[in-house]
């Protein structure tokens, strides 16, 4: 019986660690899918006025209304659509009454449309509170002759156009052509459900080897 001891332990013993890897895992999708909840009841609530304080924990994808004005100061993110040609994403400073200057994410205009002139107008903004985390490592700094971004950072941006770190992600039209671009969730990675059966499949494969291997101890001629 000596013989089959330390298989059987070090079988028992991987099986539980995988198993217990895929159950966290499934923990974790039940997590996750409260906050995709909780997220879409942000995005879909009527909007509120623009909080003084804007802040991510509370503030995250809040549907927000704004009244002001786009003051023609502006800056373009790489970004494409579905069925449309290259193009990019505008982000504008929007000023309100009483002096705060915010970001709002206007949406997409094609490469074509880049060009045309956007005046300073009068707009009331419904859209999202949102702080996107699209740079990496990898993102190259804004193109210093074309002005070109290639990743939004509400930080960077804000200090690039001289407004509080704030960003409204517009979700409907602001006018000049610009097709908006709502926030949603589908960005948001939820692949818990794969990674469990990941782990279960490995705690499945683990089982099958220890009972070959104890297979192969008994069968094996002294």
């Amino acid at each position: 019986m000596r013989r089959y001891l330390f298989p059987v332990v070090l079988g028992v013993a991987g099986v539980a660690v995988l198993m217990s890897l895929g159950f966290w895992q499934l923990d974790r999708m039940e997590e996750k899918r409260a906050y995709l909840d909780e997220i879409e009841t942000r995005i879909a609530n009527a909007p509120i006025p623009l909080p003084a304080v804007p802040e991510e924990g509370p503030h995250k994808f809040q549907a927000v209304t704004a009244e002001g004005r786009f003051t023609g100061e502006y800056l373009e993110v790489l970004a494409g659509q579905t069925g449309a040609s290259p193009g990019v994403m505008v982000i504008e400073v929007f000023a309100l009454p009483d002096g705060r200057r915010i970001m709002v994410q206007r949406g997409f205009v094609e490469q074509e449309a880049r060009g045309l002139p956007r005046a300073s107008t009068e707009a009331v903004v419904e859209g999202n509170l949102h702080w996107p985390d699209d740079t990496s490592s990898s993102t190259p700094p804004p193109d210093q002759k074309t002005g070109l971004w290639f990743a939004r950072d509400v930080p960077a941006m804000a200090a690039k156009l001289g407004t509080e770190p704030t960003l409204v992600v517009a979700s409907a039209p602001t006018g000049d052509g610009i097709a908006p671009m709502p926030v949603d969730t589908s960005g948001i990675p939820d692949n818990h459900w794969g990674y469990a059966v990941q782990w279960f499949l490995l705690a499945a494969t683990w089982a099958g080897m220890t009972v070959f291997l104890l297979w192969r101890i008994r069968t094996r001629k002294v």
